[in-house]
């Protein structure tokens, strides 16, 4: 599955961009000015959108890439 199926089936699934989780994990102190915390760990991040969106740990794993700045 390419990056690209993996932000298109976490849209599908809950609604929101990838762009609009960026600014959810913004609100939730996991980044600072469109970058991610040093000190945020990748277990955090899959654990925020497996509790509050039930997303698989491969797709949480790819919103932390994103968060990271991958894009491709």
């Amino acid at each position: 599955m390419s990056f690209q199926a993996y932000l298109d089936n976490i849209q599908t699934k809950t609604g929101k961009t990838a762009e609009d989780l960026k600014k959810l994990a913004t609100q939730k102190g996991f980044l600072e000015k469109g970058e991610l915390k040093a000190s945020v760990k990748a277990t955090q991040i899959v654990q925020w959108l497996k509790d509050d969106y039930e997303l698989g740990h491969g797709h949480a794993m790819a919103m932390f890439a994103y968060f990271k700045g991958k894009r491709e």
